[in-house]
């Protein structure tokens, strides 16, 4: 009798153990604990390489070098540089708004102008994470009105080799200048008008707006969102960028707080108005602060937004051209070959009186970021702040050559 009442017990202890066995195999997966341990080691160990001592004298000689940049060369922004991982130096200069007498701050937003392409790339590779986009595919896939060549595929597009014309020359005496215009719009009218292609298509590299407007206008229709939304919701928030957001022409309140473009002019500065080409988006809108950009450098080096097997494509060049050995481009990134055979990510803007400068390093979590409201020279001097962050390499940065193309009239 007692050996048939032990019998039953363990039968029923044996019967809910299985159960919860069986309930936690099935228990959905936590999107942070798929394979991005390797991610967060190789973090965790280039925090381990941060030197508070070495990192404070960097920060003396950026201070001193943004200090006489700003007094000498006139730089009217805002700064922040970070190494392993971590921020050694930020400050604001100058005014947000030379009418108003608004000091710039770390929070103030810039136009980003063309450091915006490459959110417009972490998205396209969203949706190829996804299945939702080839590279290799024709955009009359995705474009069914396309009308140019079906060579021309979203590699071309993201590498800046289709060779289909600028929107912002091309169709210039064609739309009504009074109102902002849309990427489907500009969609369209390519549709409509066929302007002539510049060269065969991926026969060469040429930097054009076109491209960009075109992938965050196949973003739009795959998505079902208009772009300004999906960047909302699946880039900028993912990253905490709580203070970023694409230019809307509808939506004027979105300016109180952000900084105002200007171009130096003999008696001072003037104000670079809005035009309709603010309209178009993935090509250059996005409006952010140094401190946003820092969490967005941050959320690529941690896959919050993609896996780093995808994002490490885009840090590859793609190009063949004259330069391709020592200059390149990826997706939505420009590439700079170091000594050691590694390849500089970064990027450059230029537009309505905004330039900047955005250098990304994942290999040691590292980052600069320069964003200004005057469009000047100054950061042309941009190659002192790398050998400062860099101080053993100062000689490779400062022997090589300037800025790329788009920051000399986008």
């Amino acid at each position: 009798m007692i050996l048939l009442k032990i019998t039953k017990y363990l039968l029923i202890v044996s019967f809910f153990l299985g159960l919860g066995i069986l309930s936690c195999s099935h228990q959905p997966r936590n999107l942070s604990e798929e394979p991005t341990n390797g991610v967060l080691i190789h973090n965790d160990s280039i925090a381990r390489l941060f030197d508070a001592k070495i990192a404070g004298r960097k920060a003396i000689k950026l201070d001193t070098f943004f200090k006489k940049l700003h007094k000498f060369n006139g730089f009217n922004g805002v700064v922040l540089v970070s190494q392993n991982g971590k921020i050694i130096y930020k400050k604001a200069f100058g005014y947000s708004s030379f009418l108003r007498k608004d000091s710039n701050t770390t929070q103030t937003q810039f136009q980003l102008a063309s450091v915006s392409k490459q959110f417009t790339a972490v998205a396209i590779m969203q949706l190829h994470e996804k299945g939702l986009i080839d590279y290799d595919a024709p955009v009359f896939k995705y474009i069914p009105n396309f009308p140019y060549d079906t060579s021309i595929t979203i590699r071309s597009l993201l590498s800046h080799r289709s060779g289909i014309p600028n929107y912002v020359y091309c169709l210039d005496k064609i739309v009504n200048k009074k109102v902002p215009m849309s990427n489907e719009q500009i969609v369209n009218l390519f549709a409509q008008y066929r302007p002539g292609i510049n060269y065969l298509p991926n026969s060469r590299f040429n930097y054009n707006n076109s491209n960009y407007v075109l992938l965050a206008y196949i973003v739009e229709k795959l998505s079902g969102m208009n772009f300004r939304d999906y960047a909302q919701k699946h880039l900028f928030a993912p990253a905490g960028m709580s203070r970023s957001f694409i230019y809307d022409p509808n939506k004027s309140e979105q300016m109180a707080t952000a900084a105002v473009g200007y171009t130096p002019r003999k008696n001072g500065f003037w104000q670079v108005p809005f035009d309709h080409l603010d309209g178009a988006t993935g090509d250059k809108g996005v409006y952010s602060t140094v401190e946003d950009l820092f969490k967005w450098d941050m959320a690529l080096n941690s896959e919050k937004l993609v896996k780093m097997k995808t994002l490490n494509e885009a840090f590859l060049p793609a190009n063949r051209f004259k330069f391709a050995s020592t200059k390149n481009y990826g997706f939505g990134w420009r590439l700079q070959l170091m000594d050691d055979g590694s390849w500089l990510t970064f990027h450059t803007g230029w537009w309505h009186g905004f330039k900047n400068y955005y250098m990304h390093n994942n290999r040691d979590n590292s980052s600069i970021i320069i964003l200004q409201n005057v469009a000047n020279r100054a950061l042309g001097r941009v190659k002192v702040a790398q050998s400062i962050l860099y101080p053993e390499k100062a000689w490779y940065f400062m022997s090589g050559e300037g800025l790329p193309e788009e920051l000399e009239g986008e």
